[in-house]
């Protein structure tokens, strides 16, 4: 059985049920090597980056160029998943940061900032893997268990991530071995992660999810033309303006998203304002990255049962809270900033598997890849804007101040979506009617 020739003719209801589970498990142990990957160089990329500038207000930009990247790529990653499925993208994205870790390795040897962004700027293609990876674990779920595919997926991240940050002291002891600087032993443990998560998609991610879906999708259309593949991200952009449900998708995981980006990427030059150890930092940003990833199977149950628009209002609400202790935290360390880092990530998660699950639900089968790669986009690009304006903000502004606008943001997120209009997808190829 090949990813080109699946059809329904050899994929039976217990066959489709037996690839969706072994799909779901392999993204999830995928999810695992490169979350270790991208929360490894992500804990000690705006530490490296004002290290070497020597300026606090560039800091930020090494996670903003992280971001940016990421989101780039997600244009030609959307066009290959298009062409040839999710196994290719998922493989060139992991590969394409692995070259940016080993970019960033020799940025610090030789002490060059400008390399530096551009190697975070090509590790970001991981991040794209990692969440790329959500999508592909829904292809072929049933509707009424989308939230809970992916949000499985989404928390596998977390046994990585949460590992990531806390190899920063092994990672300074590998970097004494290795003849590197101590910082750089981080981006060793990015590589090897991207390297294994891209071999395991290589060789267990088959037959592909998506070209499976859309045999199965075309299989059961009336006769006639088939549809093409539409890879482009215009077209994804489109198609996210004439859908309502796709639009506030789309709107609740770049808000999320944004809120998250700038507070988290600044908390490492606050807590170090407060002569805070780099491994406290790292312990901070873990118990952040467990609340993004650690509770996101309960968002996904209750996207499932409640539907996905009371979600994403209990995720901005919670951001708020979040954003409120960041502010009124002291510099440096305390319980109060590792409250709200946490809060900061489960309000992520709420609106991130809430706003995926209506992304999917909003798109035909064969537009998926486009609309899921510009609705990635639209949040990259935001974020990575939020990020390098964080850096401004705490250098002229303060910690607090970066807390009240995540705040502010938080809540007109939440308000647009009571106030937005309660519509319903049409059934249609590919579409299930979403809440």
């Amino acid at each position: 059985m090949t990813d080109h020739r699946t059809s329904p003719d050899v994929l039976s209801a217990p066959d489709v049920d037996g690839l969706q589970t072994r799909t779901v498990t392999t993204l999830m142990g995928s999810q695992v090597m490169g979350g270790i990957g991208v929360a490894s160089g992500i804990a000690v990329a705006a530490l490296m980056a004002a290290e070497i500038s020597g300026r606090d207000d560039l800091s930020g930009l090494a996670n903003t160029t992280q971001v940016l990247g990421g989101a780039l790529m997600t244009i030609p990653v959307a066009a290959l998943m298009a062409a040839r499925g999710r196994r290719a993208g998922l493989v060139a994205a992991y590969l394409v940061g692995t070259v940016g870790a080993a970019l960033a390795i020799t940025a610090a040897v030789v002490g060059h900032f400008w390399l530096l962004l551009l190697g975070t700027a090509l590790f970001g293609a991981s991040s794209t893997a990692n969440s790329q990876a959500r999508y592909a674990a829904v292809d072929l779920a049933p509707p009424s268990r989308r939230g809970r595919h992916l949000s499985l997926v989404v928390w596998a991240t977390t046994i990585g991530s949460v590992l990531g940050p806390n190899i920063l002291g092994p990672g300074k002891q590998l970097a004494g071995a290795l003849g590197l600087p101590p910082l750089a032993g981080a981006w060793v443990f990015s590589a090897a992660g991207f390297l294994v998560a891209a071999t395991l998609i290589h060789l267990l991610l088959r037959p592909d999810p998506l070209l499976t879906a859309r045999a199965l999708a075309d299989h059961g259309a009336p006769p006639g033309p088939r549809v093409g593949q539409r890879g482009s991200v215009v077209h994804g952009l489109r198609a996210i303006i004439a859908s309502p449900v796709t639009r506030l998708g789309t709107i609740a995981v770049t808000a999320g998203h944004v809120v998250m980006v700038a507070v988290m990427v600044m908390t490492p030059i606050h807590m170090s304002h407060g002569h805070a150890e780099v491994e406290v930092i790292g312990f901070v940003i873990s118990i952040h990255i467990l609340g993004m990833y650690g509770l996101s199977p309960v968002a996904g149950y209750l996207t499932d049962r409640w539907g996905a628009r009371p979600v994403i209002v209990t995720g901005a609400v919670i951001q708020v809270a979040a954003c409120v202790l960041a502010a009124t935290s002291r510099t440096g360390w305390s319980l109060g900033l590792l409250a709200g880092l946490f809060l900061l990530g489960l309000g992520w998660s709420c609106t991130m598997v809430a706003g995926s699950n209506l992304v999917v639900a909003g798109a035909a089968v064969h537009d998926r890849a486009s609309v899921q790669g510009a609705s990635d986009l639209v949040m990259g690009l935001s974020a990575a804007t939020a990020g390098g304006l964080a850096g401004v903000v705490v250098q002229h502004l303060g910690y607090d101040w970066l807390g009240a606008a995540g705040a502010l943001v938080a809540l007109l997120l939440g308000a647009y979506t009571v106030l937005s209009a309660r519509r319903t997808v049409s059934p249609a190829p590919g579409r299930t009617p979403a809440r």
